[in-house]
């Protein structure tokens, strides 16, 4: 299910990546200096850096429309806090203070006179407190907002000069309005008092809550800076007196708009002291798993420089964007946290493609198969974590976008720096092993097995030996295979291949679902401002309380008309008229009581005095003159809600006051903002409504679509990635499933867990698109691509080679996280909440789920429904692109595949691996099988190949011997391509048409058709080499008779090779068993009875569809033996006997069965072929070229 357009991708890195591990293997020095001298140079970009904590800076959208109404409003009515400040009317928070007091005496009721003394008491020292900024002194007072040259004033307070009369019962207080009846002030209850319990005559009968502002002006950068500075001696102040117990009565909570700028630039310092310690818990724990018992093969250094190089290229990177430009922002500081798991998760790829390569390998070759295996999965990796980050860039939010793009350079340079400075690394460590020196101490020590013979101590053997023995690489004491693998192949894989096991699995998973699909239901939207606090912070009782008792009246939002309006036309009036009371009409407003319409109050005024004014306003010119005369006097505050134009002759906006009632959430937030907007565009005027708050409650309309649409296109991007890395369809729809599967659990159950859906847990969704790829994506194309037939092998072998990866890699990434959640902040606890909550999910996915779906509905599923799965590990599926791959990779490197045996025999470091022993990655046999491993074997060096080999060695060194001399043959007939292994047109020099071939076969296979099992080469060496000890070469006249004697004799021509000396090795039992036994056995009976015990691998089919049956030369030969040599040479015998022979002479054949009188018949003789593999395709003697298939040589 390949697709080879797309193939290349994988061909090209994996070359690309061979040839930088050689270039880094030759010359490491170089691959550690540079980075590191890029890095010190690149750290001085923090002295460009530009630290943001402006929450609405950071946290609101871009283009929000709340800044579009604002910029409308500040348009027509911008604020003067000098001179006319008034607090309902103001459109951003300016410079001001807070406090929330309530009793702490016990008596819930705040109207008694002591506690209005205490009040006092706190506005002294507030108003009182002395402040200095740049040599200046001043006061509040100095700097205070004024209306009409009055400092605002809480004139709430003046209710103490009529505090005995309230408490004996003689006064009552009404609500929401009640003149002070001593000081003539009017009192909006609302603005003050929270929790308020009333009658049912709106009588105030017990206030839980009272509320004290102070604002100071800010119509100028140098005031701003005057009231920043006075915002911080407030907070000093009152902080003071509330920690030192100075009031006995009342307990305040304090707030300033400073607040949230401080809570930011906290949140960064309290991340800050955990680095230290976070990043010797990951290099504690890096190198720990990259120790093994072996003390040469142990590789506690490389753990900790895989942390070095993760921590050097996030400096790198964070020096460079601020280089940039790019501002800074405290999330920024769990990058590191981040890019520290990542960097270990590389670590670990990098080493584990190291321990599969052969440790008879040079140093550079190793380098180069390491880098050209680990090539996709750190490839892959790093794409889809820097297209999800690349995803946030384009987000609304600059919080997401600053946090994305320094994220995007801490992943390229996390990428770069590993495969340079880390890959260095790994050589200089590669050198010291081949000189076996122990990998902690670095004096050279022995092999196991060289101790065990030489009966070293046991302290020796426990702490120093280790490596292989150069004499004996193959050993099994040296190469013993790890814990932890096993583990995951025969235990935890008997578990999910159990039946019961899955089904049980299968309901943790719906349960699963089923938990995500209601934490969806329960998502809250928008960041509350009490979450950007420390959870210790001072703010966060203030938040509390705000949120308890002035919920009822929060918030005071203005209605803007704008346009060329005639304010006179009754019509115009009507409409202004209809669109207030469609306002007041909805659950978010309260009643009319409340609004302050500055043309509804003149028409009633009008209404009221018409008789004594005698006003005409029927004619716009009358209606301003009149509007300006008596009602829009300046000290009215309905003289800020109109606009006129330059000569004062027209009315260019206006406004009005309403104010929203019992808003609970952000959800019942989001809401009214939403229906109030729907309602001014839906109005015939061009009506707008705004909030100073309304800038952050914009949040709560995109954050929603802005996470799904984002989730959804990184899901594509990922998907896509996929497919290009992994080109198998049926894989990249498991990976989406795994990608929807995952992103619907974390963003459930960070609902259930209280996140809420805002720009902070945006960027942990955004991020979790690329961490959830990691594990799933490599699991299913492990178990897709492996050659098993049965379900419960596959999941062997992908829980085999994956099992421990993705432990180690999951492990890392939490450990790396686990400061953040000691940072006591909500900012960085939902960081920690979100990571965890991927790479767990996405760990059980990789681990269990995806194991017992793809068994259930993969390949070869049918067994599992059927019951037929046995589980067998040998019953594998013939490799069926081989011919296709040969034919692409004698293009990409023909020179390099002249020189080396097509035979899968073992080369010059052992045995071939991949597809024709090319030594970087090939594609077939050799799959880079994910994260963490690409083999067999992740976590020791060549131990269960090595066991593997040892064990199927004597099974297969008869086939490989077959495959040798017949090969070229086989592949010229089943590809009608020449091959370039041929210095021959076929075996025997003939040119023969596909037809003879086929009726030769067609002969050939009604006589295998009497046997269960096909026949090989050796499988007669006994017998025949018996027989011929009582034959001699015999020459008559010219003609050449062939006899086994003459053909060893021919033989011994070129010398042998190392497989056809173990396979002599191996029947010399057999030579001797033979003696015994009368010639007359037969070879096909001899054959049968030693293989009567195997079961037959392939059942007998039709000799058509056998011959069509597409396969790679290698694979047809183990399944089907298609000519035995002596069956051949039979049939050549035939073929020449009817016209080069004497007549006289007829054929016999040469089997130890034939009877003497055949010896001497006439044979023709084919051209001679060595028997040696190593000659097989270079006749005469030919040099063989040299191994490395680049130009270059094996660098020792």
């Amino acid at each position: 299910m390949r697709c080879g357009c797309i193939y290349w991708v994988d061909k090209m890195l994996n070359k690309s990546f061979y040839h930088l591990g050689v270039l880094i293997a030759k010359h490491p020095g170089y691959f550690i200096i540079i980075p590191v001298l890029l890095t010190m140079l690149c750290m001085t970009g923090y002295q460009q850096l530009k630290y943001q904590i402006d929450p609405e800076y950071l946290f609101s959208p871009v283009n929000g429309e709340g800044k579009a109404e604002r910029a409308i409003v500040e348009n027509y009515f911008k604020v003067n806090y000098t001179h006319r400040f008034n607090v309902g009317r103001i459109t951003r928070p300016g410079r001001f203070g807070r406090v929330i007091v309530i009793p702490k005496d016990g008596d819930e009721n705040m109207l008694r006179r002591e506690i209005f003394q205490e009040l006092r008491h706190l506005d002294d020292l507030i108003q009182n407190a002395t402040v200095e900024y740049e040599g200046e002194l001043f006061t509040y007072k100095d700097a205070c907002a004024r209306w009409e040259n009055e400092c605002f004033q809480n004139d709430i307070l003046n209710l103490d000069f009529i505090m005995d009369d309230i408490e004996s019962g003689e006064l009552n207080l009404t609500f929401p309005i009640m003149f002070n009846p001593v000081t003539w002030d009017a009192h909006a209850f609302p603005v003050f008092f929270g929790g308020t319990k009333l009658t049912e005559d709106n009588i105030i009968l017990s206030v839980p809550a009272i509320q004290l502002v102070y604002f100071v002006t800010a119509d100028t950068k140098r005031q701003d800076a005057k009231g920043a500075e006075w915002e911080e001696t407030f907070l000093k102040v009152v902080g003071k007196a509330e920690n030192s117990g100075l009031f006995k009565h009342i307990s305040v909570a304090y707030f300033a708009s400073r607040t949230l700028d401080h809570e930011l630039e906290k949140n960064t310092r309290t991340v800050v002291p955990y680095f230290g310690s976070t990043f010797a818990l990951m290099a504690l724990f890096s190198v720990i798993t990259c120790m093994m018992g072996d003390a040469v093969r142990s590789k506690p250094w490389l753990g900790l420089m895989g942390n070095v190089s993760a921590i050097m290229a996030t400096c790198a990177a964070f020096g460079l964007a601020m280089y940039c430009g790019i501002e800074f922002i405290g999330i920024n500081l769990a990058a590191p946290f981040l890019m520290i798991g990542i960097g270990i998760d590389d670590t670990f790829v990098m080493l584990a493609g190291w321990r599969r390569t052969p440790a008879k390998m040079p140093v550079a070759e190793r380098m180069g198969h390491m880098m050209s295996e680990a090539a996709v999965s750190i490839t892959i990796t790093s794409l889809t974590d820097l297209f999800s980050f690349w995803i946030g860039i384009i987000s609304p939010f600059r919080s997401v976008q600053i946090f994305c793009t320094y994220s995007v350079f801490a992943v390229v340079f996390t990428f770069v720096w590993h495969i340079t400075f880390f890959a260095a690394c790994m050589a200089i460590s590669g050198y010291r092993e081949r000189h076996n020196l122990h990998a902690i101490f670095g004096c050279k020590v022995q092999a196991m097995s060289v101790a065990i013979k030489e009966k070293r101590n046991f302290l020796y053997k426990a702490i120093m030996a280790g490596g292989i023995n150069r004499d004996d690489p193959d050993n099994p004491v040296d190469n013993k295979d790890h814990m932890l693998m096993a583990f995951f192949k025969d235990h935890l894989a008997a578990v999910i291949n159990n039946k019961w096991c899955k089904v049980f699995i299968i309901l943790i998973f719906a349960t699963y679902l089923a938990g995500a699909c209601y934490g969806l239901t329960q998502i809250k939207e928008g960041l509350e401002r009490r979450k950007l606090s420390k959870a210790d912070s001072y703010s966060v009782e203030f938040f509390d309380r705000e949120d308890e008792y002035y919920r009822e009246f929060p918030y005071r939002m203005q209605v803007i008309i704008t346009g060329d309006l005639n304010y006179s036309d009754p019509i115009v009036q009507d409409q202004i008229e209809e669109l207030t009371r469609t306002l007041e009409n909805t659950s978010y407003v309260t009643s009319s009581l409340y609004t302050e319409s500055w043309i509804r109050s003149f028409r009633s005024f009008v209404d009221r005095n018409n008789d004594y004014l005698n006003l005409t306003i029927d004619d716009e010119q009358s209606f301003i003159d009149a509007v300006k005369e008596h009602w829009l006097f300046p000290g009215n505050p309905f003289s800020l809600d109109v606009k006129f134009n330059e000569d004062d002759t027209r009315i260019i906006a206006s406004r009005f006051l309403i104010q929203a009632v019992n808003i609970t959430d952000t959800n019942h937030e989001k809401e009214m903002v939403r229906d109030l907007r729907k309602i001014c565009k839906d109005s015939p005027l061009n009506a707008s409504i705004f909030h100073p708050y309304f800038v952050f409650f914009d949040q709560f309309e995109l954050v929603r679509p802005t996470s799904v649409q984002s989730m959804i296109v990184g899901a594509i991007i990922m998907m896509i990635i996929s497919f290009i890395f992994i080109p198998n369809i049926l894989c990249s729809l498991w990976v989406a499933f795994s990608i929807i599967s995952i992103e619907l659990g974390v963003a459930g159950y960070m609902a259930l867990w209280d996140v809420n859906l805002d720009s902070i847990s945006m960027i942990n969704l955004i991020m979790c698109i690329g961490f959830s790829v990691d594990f799933t994506a490599h699991i299913c194309y492990t178990y897709m691509s492996s050659k098993k037939r049965s379900p419960k092998a596959r999941v062997r072998e992908a829980l085999h080679s994956l099992g421990l990866p993705i432990v180690q890699g999951s492990t890392s990434t939490i450990l790396g996280i686990i400061a953040l959640l000691l940072a006591q902040s909500y900012i960085f606890l939902v960081f920690f909440k979100m990571v965890f909550l991927v790479i767990f999910f996405g760990a059980m996915h990789g681990l269990f789920l995806l194991p017992v779906l793809l068994s259930l509905f993969g390949p070869g599923s049918w067994q599992t429904w059927s019951g037929t799965d046995l589980g067998n590990d040998s019953d594998e599926v013939a490799d069926v692109e081989s011919p296709m791959k040969l034919s692409s990779m004698d293009k990409l490197n023909s020179y390099y595949l002249q020189q080396h045996t097509p035979l899968g025999l073992p080369g010059p470091y052992g045995p071939a691996k991949g597809f024709l022993g090319t030594p970087y990655k090939a594609y077939g046999d050799e799959k880079d099988l994910g994260i963490g491993t690409s083999g067999e074997d992740s976590s020791e060096s060549s131990s269960s190949r090595s066991q593997r080999r040892q064990a199927l060695e004597d099974e297969h060194t008869r086939r490989r011997y077959e495959e040798g001399w017949r090969r070229s043959s086989y592949h010229n007939l089943y590809t009608n391509s020449q091959s370039q292994f041929q210095p021959h047109t076929d075996l025997y020099g003939q040119q023969v048409t596909a037809q003879e071939w086929r009726a030769r076969l067609d002969v050939e296979q009604e006589q295998r058709k009497r046997s269960a099992l096909g026949m090989r080469a050796y499988d007669n060496f006994a017998a025949d080499f018996m027989h011929m000890q009582r034959r001699q070469p015999t020459h008559t006249g010219d003609d050449i008779v062939d006899t086994p004697v003459s053909r060893i004799a021919a033989e011994r021509s070129t010398p042998p090779s190392s497989l056809d000396e173990r396979a002599r090795r191996n029947y010399r039992p057999s030579i001797a068993a033979a003696t015994a036994h009368s010639a007359g056995s037969g070879d096909d009976s001899s054959y049968h009875q030693q293989l009567s015990a195997a079961p037959p691998t392939t059942t007998a089919g039709s000799s058509v569809k056998r011959y069509h049956r597409r396969r790679s030369s290698e694979d047809s030969t183990r399944h089907y033996q298609r000519w035995p040599p002596s069956n051949i040479e039979e049939r050549c015998a035939r073929r020449y006997a009817t016209t080069t022979r004497d007549d006289g002479a007829a054929y016999v054949p040469t089997h130890a069965n034939s009877s003497p009188a055949a010896v001497n018949v006439y044979r023709p003789h084919p051209p001679m072929r060595s028997s040696s593999h190593h000659n097989l395709y270079y006749p005469n003697g030919a040099q063989q070229p040299p191994t490395y298939q680049y130009g270059g040589h094996y660098y020792k």
